[in-house]
This record gives C-alpha cells, sequence and structure tokens, in this order.
C-alpha cells in the first residue's frame, strides 16, 4: 500500500444535491420541495412536536403527580459504608469534610445515616439528619451522633431524643429571635 494508491471507499464520497438550478438537475420547478404547504415555502422551520395541528404526543397524554418544590433530599450513608471507611483509614471521627474527601457526597449535598449493615467500631458522626436505628447502633457502640444544621450551629444527638425534635427546637429558635427583632421595629 503507497500513499498515491490510497482512496475512499467506494460509495463513501457523493456530491451533494444542486437545488434551485433549473430542469436539467431534475430538482426544478420546485426544487425538490413540492408543490404549495408550508414547507415550500421559504422561512420555514418545523416546531418540535408539531404533528401538522393534530393533538401532539406531548398534549394527549395523560398528566399525573407533581413535583414537591419543597423537597429536602438526602445522600444515604449506611452504617456498613462508615464501617468500611473506619477500617480503610482507621479514622473514629466521620464528619461531612471527610465524607467529601472520600467521594461519597458533593458540595451541597445533605447527608442522612441510615442503620443498614453492620458498625463494630467506636465512632464520633456529624450529618445532617440520622435514622432511629443508626443513632442507636452509634450510641450502644460508645459512639456519638452531632447533628448538623444548615446555616446554624451543630446539636448532640442521643438515642433518647429524636432528631427531629431537637432539629425543630433548634429553627424555633432562630425564628423566634427574628420575630422578636421584627416586633421591636415601629411600624411607621
Amino acid at each position: 500500500m503507497k500513499l498515491e494508491n490510497l482512496q475512499p471507499a467506494k460509495g463513501s464520497v457523493r456530491d451533494n444535491k444542486r437545488l434551485g438550478r433549473g430542469q436539467g438537475s431534475g430538482g426544478g420547478g420546485t426544487a425538490r420541495r413540492g408543490h404549495k404547504g408550508a414547507k415550500s415555502r421559504s422561512g420555514y422551520s418545523s416546531k418540535r412536536g408539531f404533528e401538522g395541528g393534530q393533538m401532539p404526543l406531548q398534549r394527549r397524554v395523560p398528566k399525573f403527580g407533581f413535583n414537591n418544590i419543597n423537597r429536602i433530599e438526602y445522600k444515604a450513608i449506611n452504617l456498613d459504608t462508615i464501617q468500611s471507611l473506619v477500617d480503610k483509614t482507621g479514622v473514629n471521627i466521620i464528619n461531612l469534610q471527610f465524607l467529601k474527601e472520600h467521594g461519597l457526597m458533593q458540595k451541597f449535598d445533605l447527608v442522612k445515616v441510615l442503620g443498614r449493615g453492620e458498625l463494630s467500631a467506636k465512632v464520633n458522626v456529624s450529618a445532617n439528619a440520622f435514622s432511629k436505628s443508626a443513632i442507636a447502633i452509634i450510641e450502644n457502640l460508645g459512639g456519638t451522633t452531632t447533628l448538623v444544621i444548615k446555616g446554624s450551629s451543630s446539636v448532640e444527638l442521643s438515642s433518647e431524643n429524636n432528631n427531629e425534635t431537637e432539629a425543630t427546637k433548634v429553627k424555633d429558635k432562630k425564628v423566634s429571635d427574628d420575630s422578636n427583632a421584627i416586633e421591636g421595629i415601629d411600624p411607621k
């Protein structure tokens, strides 16, 4: 094989159709657009999903459900994942920064610790939420669970406390502080 012998595969290179070049080109008269109709006119652009006036598919299929704008989505971290991290690194303090460094969460993720799997190490865990079973298992092994609330200080949890009630106490305190500040302002 030599450079001068190289050529494209047969049938792979074709000339472009030359439109609007008279009757001899084979596409004369209408320039291969056919007679009349919107598609034959200049400036025509098809609308995505348009079916010629027929009710389009995206409008004729039934719609259901909704997306809750107040949904809080958590990244789930289970106890077996925490145990494997402890085995690999030998660290007994697990916080959001540590999880981010090990690729288990993104920068703005909220983390919830769930109770799946076995945990044998004593660990101190900080996260945005905990399941009751996870709190119980971590506390039984002598570890601590710290609830990190976005935009405020962290709250330490124990198996006796319900994490939701602690979180609402902190939020209520913050709201009451704001309302006291508003009450002191003269509405005039």
